[in-house]
């Protein structure tokens, strides 16, 4: 391995409207900071909470690829054809904004707060069509469990983009592995969503993250995680 980043959560911009709490791992709006731009085509990693009876009001987007996960609470999406459609923990959504949209997301209930986690990556493609679309998953302890990959297949959501998602939540004694499918092209940023977790002899806590790169042959191919609680691994392409 030639290239280790870790990002620790406290080191996160902020952004805090009252009604929106945003944590921002790569520069985003009023942050900004040099070397936090992206992890390959990984644009933004923002952890939001929105207050309860709150939300984002019509806004466009265009040529991004947007993916929504839901992690407590519940969020009404409605895109520029005023389709509907119910966020909740267990589900996934992405929007491929291509051409643009615009779109708006709001948290309905009155008394209860809603947060998700919310990943936004360069398409390999300009101006495709936009499409809105949802899936959900069953978390299975111990187990990597895919949200989002460039094959096709049951349930499994794709980006414009060679992007592989996976969400595990694990135990005090287990080691998840992850295969790196191209560790020529491809990085691995694994973000902690709760717990903790060991990688390459780094420990890392909620709202740290991890970009791996430049793979070299005598690396452990899989990587190995130790660790309690949630975590999200994302491969995506690092080299044009």
């Amino acid at each position: 391995m030639k290239n280790i980043i870790v990002h620790r959560a406290d080191e996160r911009g902020i952004t805090n409207h009252g009604w929106l709490h945003s944590k921002h791992t790569f520069s985003f709006g009023e942050y900004y900071q040099s070397d936090r731009l992206h992890f390959g085509a990984l644009r933004v990693i923002n952890d939001d909470l929105i207050a309860p009876g709150r939300g984002f009001g019509s806004h466009p987007h265009s040529n991004m690829e947007i993916v929504t996960i839901p992690l407590d609470g519940e969020l009404e999406h409605k895109d520029g054809n005023d389709e509907i459609s119910l966020l909740k923990p267990g589900d996934v959504q992405i929007i491929s904004a291509g051409s643009g949209m615009f779109h708006n997301l709001q948290n309905k209930n009155k008394t209860l707060s809603a947060r998700y986690l919310q990943l936004w990556f360069v398409p390999k493609i300009q101006g495709v069509k936009t499409r809105v679309e949802k899936s959900n998953y069953s978390l299975i302890q111990n187990k990597l469990i895919p949200l989002i990959t460039p094959e096709l297949h049951d349930n499994v959501l794709w980006i414009f983009q060679d992007v592989w998602i996976y969400l595990a939540i694990a135990d005090k004694t287990a080691t998840l592995e992850y295969q790196v499918k191209h560790p020529d092209k491809n990085g691995v940023y694994v973000f902690v969503m709760e717990g903790s977790f060991r990688i390459r002899d780094i420990m890392l806590n909620a709202g740290d993250g991890i970009g791996l790169y430049d793979f070299e042959k005598e690396d452990e191919i899989p990587l190995k995680m130790n660790g309690t609680g949630m975590v999200l691994i994302v491969e995506v392409s690092v080299k044009e």
